[in-house]
């Protein structure tokens, strides 16, 4: 559902990213992981189509995101890092004009809008403005608007940040349930305990370049190749690959 072929992007002399391919299933959750500044967030807007890459392809879904943008971004949902939201607009309101850029006729986008508000508990703040919303809130309600045309590709770019321990094993139970549904999730976290609970594969990026790359298992026994791979954490293995001598390489 996502590939991502020679993907590069640089600003003058600065390389952001550097010759990454990957592969993402369907039905998988796909954790990318990295230092800041590594390269997450540009890629991520190459993906959607919001940074135009130096070289290399992204197809999403089997659309080529610079060739049939529209294909591409109609099967796509997109958290990101800081979420716009129009401040004068009510929650139902955003939803439902969100819906309609989608393409979803006036009643199903507000039964849309209006079974999304229920499900992130936004309910009963359906009719304020998104301004007066805590910062927990409207990350829950631009979450909402990513999924409200049912996307089969979500693109989630630190998508626990302000929200609550509510909230955050809310999104992790919701993340499992689209995924068990086909839905194929690219998630960028700095929560190493977050992708080592959801992530089916990891991806590590370093510099712009993808150092690691497999299931926790396999980068387990590559970070610890004495035998004791099974006690590792996500957390020991990130550090194991980025901090190792060559720094360099998949799995």
């Amino acid at each position: 559902m996502i590939r991502l072929e020679h993907l590069r992007k640089t600003y003058g002399t600065l390389v952001a990213v550097d010759d990454l391919s990957l592969d993402v299933e369907r039905g998988t959750v796909f954790g990318f992981l990295g230092r800041n500044g590594a390269g997450k967030t540009t890629t991520i807007r190459m993906m959607t189509g919001l940074l135009e890459p130096t070289a290399g392809n992204v197809t999403l879904g089997g659309h080529d995101i610079r060739r049939a943008p529209e294909a591409a971004k109609a099967l796509t949902g997109y958290l990101p890092d800081h979420p716009f939201l129009y401040d004068k607009l009510t929650g139902l309101e955003i939803l439902r004009f969100v819906g309609s850029l989608y393409g979803l006729a006036a009643a199903e986008s507000t039964r849309r809008a209006a079974q999304l508000l229920e499900e992130f508990g936004l309910g009963r703040v359906a009719s304020e403005l998104t301004e007066t919303l805590s910062h927990g809130m409207r990350q829950r309600l631009a979450l909402a608007a990513a999924l409200v045309h049912r996307p089969r590709v979500l693109i989630l770019d630190e998508p626990m940040v302000g929200l609550d321990p509510e909230g955050a094993l809310e999104l992790r139970l919701l993340l499992r349930r689209l995924a068990a549904d086909g839905v194929t999730i690219f998630l960028s976290t700095h929560s190493l305990a977050v992708a080592e609970e959801l992530s089916h594969r990891i991806g590590i990026i370093d510099r712009g370049r993808l150092v690691a790359l497999g299931t926790l298992e396999a980068l387990r026994a590559r970070a610890r190749p004495d035998g004791g791979a099974d006690a590792a954490s996500l957390e020991a293995v990130f550090l194991g690959i980025l901090n190792a001598p060559d720094g360099d390489g998949s799995t």
